[in-house]
C-alpha cells in the first residue's frame, strides 16, 4: 500500500475506510476489532468517521471496539468531521437541522468525538459541509486552538467549492491539508466548477467519499450507466480484477492525489479497492470511464 504524505504532521493511506455505515453492520465490538486489524494488515491505515454518522453513534461503537486493543491507536490515522448539527434523540439539545461553525460548536464536538474515539488527539477534521452563516474569523480561532493545543493535527474541509475553500483558508496561518468531495464517474462536476482543479493548484490531496457511486454504477439501469458497466467489464478481463476495482484504479490513477474511500464492513470489498493500487489506467482508459459515465462525449 502506497501512502500520501499529507503534511509534515500526517500521512494517509491511498485508500481509507469509510464508517458511515457502521452502526448498520452488525458487529460485536470483537467483530469490529478483527476487521480494522485485517485493514490495518492490508494497509488501510486511515480511518473516515465523523461526529453525526449513525446519528451521532458510529464513533462510540468504533470507539469501544478500539479500546479492547488501545495499542492499535498508534498505526492508524482517526479522521473526523464537524459543523452539521441532526435532530437526533443523541442530541437532545440539537433542534433543528443546520450547520454551526461557531467556536463553541467546534470545540465542543472535538472533544466529544475525543471521547468516544477513546483517543486524545485526533490526526484529521474536517469541516463537514460549507456553512452560509460561517464566521470565518471565528471558525479559524477554533481550528487553531485544537490544532495548538494538540487535540487535532491537522485540519480540512468536506464539500467546500473554492470559494468557500478560499474563505477559511485565508484566516488560517497554517495549511488546510484536505477537501473531502464527492467523486465517481457518475458526480464528476467537481472536474467543471474548479474544485479539483484548485486543489491540484494548492497541491491539497482529496479524499473521495461515495467513488463508487453509492453502488449505482453496478445496480442503474439507465443507458450511460449500462454502457460504463461494459467498459468496466472489459477493463476488469484486462487488469485482472472486479470492475469495482477499475473504479477505484479510476480515481487512483488521476494526478490530483485522489484518496478514495471505501464505505464497506466487508474484507473482500475492502480488498478490491486495495488491489486497485497496483494498476493504472493509461489516459485513454480513464477518459473512456469519463465519457461513458457522463453518458456524453467530451468538448
Amino acid at each position: 500500500m502506497e501512502y500520501v504524505q499529507i503534511s509534515e504532521k500526517l500521512k494517509m493511506s491511498k485508500i481509507a475506510l469509510g464508517f458511515w455505515r457502521l452502526n448498520s453492520w452488525n458487529m460485536s465490538k470483537e467483530e469490529l476489532l478483527r476487521y480494522i486489524e485485517k485493514s490495518l494488515d492490508m494497509g488501510v491505515t486511515t480511518f473516515d468517521h465523523a461526529d453525526i454518522y449513525g446519528s451521532y453513534t458510529c464513533e462510540k461503537i468504533f470507539g469501544e471496539a478500539l479500546s479492547l486493543k488501545p495499542e492499535l491507536r498508534s498505526k492508524m490515522q482517526i479522521v473526523s468531521k464537524v459543523g452539521i448539527k441532526l435532530v437526533s434523540k443523541n442530541m437532545p439539545e440539537n433542534t433543528f437541522h443546520c450547520y454551526d461553525t461557531s467556536y463553541e460548536h467546534i470545540v465542543k464536538s472535538v472533544e466529544k468525538s475525543l471521547e468516544n474515539l477513546s483517543t486524545d488527539y485526533l490526526d484529521l477534521v474536517l469541516i463537514h459541509r460549507p456553512n452560509m452563516y460561517m464566521d470565518a474569523d471565528e471558525t479559524a480561532r477554533a481550528l487553531t486552538y485544537l490544532r495548538e493545543s494538540g487535540k487535532v493535527l491537522e485540519w480540512g474541509v468536506s464539500n467546500f467549492l473554492p470559494s468557500d475553500f478560499n474563505l477559511l483558508q485565508s484566516r488560517l496561518d497554517f495549511k488546510l491539508v484536505t477537501n473531502q468531495i464527492e467523486l465517481s464517474p457518475l458526480k464528476t462536476h467537481h472536474f467543471y466548477d474548479g474544485t479539483i482543479n484548485l486543489m491540484q493548484e494548492k497541491r491539497v490531496p482529496m479524499m473521495i467519499w461515495s467513488p463508487l457511486a453509492g453502488g449505482e454504477i453496478f445496480t442503474s439501469g439507465d443507458g450511460n450507466t449500462v454502457e460504463l458497466r461494459k467498459v468496466l467489464e472489459r477493463l476488469a478481463k484486462k487488469y485482472s480484477c472486479g470492475p469495482d476495482t477499475i473504479v477505484y484504479a479510476w480515481h487512483l490513477s488521476h494526478p490530483a492525489n485522489l484518496i478514495p474511500i471505501c464505505g464497506s464492513g466487508r474484507v473482500d470489498r475492502l480488498k478490491s479497492a486495495v488491489d486497485a493500487c497496483d494498476i493504472k489506467l493509461t489516459g485513454e482508459e480513464w477518459f473512456e470511464i469519463l465519457v461513458n459515465g457522463m453518458g456524453s462525449d467530451i468538448p
